[in-house]
């Protein structure tokens, strides 16, 4: 009579494992905005995101002296540069693409994406980043570039998941 009772077991503890993992599964990951220093690897700022979080990259153009955000879109562990904001043309700066005339200036649209930008904050653009209403000054971060990823956590990576496991839980699933 053991047999039954062993199989029932088995199947009850597979069943268990099966919607822990799903559980588990759905459980939305946790992103993180992370700058880093490219030349020691070391983590100058973290800041949590979401997909969809807007972010900017705001500096002085050297030449011009106006402003230009480049804005970027978190889509996974991507960074989507979604469109360039800038307020004069001249030296270094678009002057065709489908460049549209707003009240924020001169927007012109892009599709590009980056699984790390790297950036050489400098004190005369003054580069910025912006995550919604907090501006991080990098050149205060560092004297070198900087590379601006995203990474993602989920639950399971955060909650190490060990179960109890031996010879008699073995001999359950035969």
């Amino acid at each position: 009579m053991h047999q039954p009772t062993h199989r029932y077991i088995a199947v009850v503890v597979l069943a268990v494992l099966l919607a822990t993992a799903a559980v588990v599964a759905a459980v939305p990951s946790e992103r993180t905005l992370v700058v880093t220093d490219a030349d020691t690897g070391e983590q100058l700022l973290e800041t949590p995101v979401e997909e969809g979080t807007e972010l900017t990259l705001a500096y002085t153009h050297s030449v011009e002296k106006t402003p230009i955000e480049d804005i970027y879109v978190v889509d996974g562990t991507t960074l989507e540069l979604d469109r360039m904001v800038f307020h004069s043309h001249g030296a270094g700066l678009p002057t065709a693409g489908g460049i549209e005339k707003t009240d924020d200036g001169f927007v012109l649209p892009l599709n590009e994406s980056y699984e790390e930008v790297v950036v050489a904050p400098r004190p005369v653009p003054g580069h910025e980043l912006v995550v919604g209403e907090e501006r991080h000054d990098l050149v205060a971060l560092t004297d070198g570039s900087v590379v601006i990823t995203v990474t993602e956590q989920r639950l399971t990576d955060q909650v190490p998941l060990q179960l109890p496991f031996d010879d008699r839980s073995a001999q359950l699933i035969h």
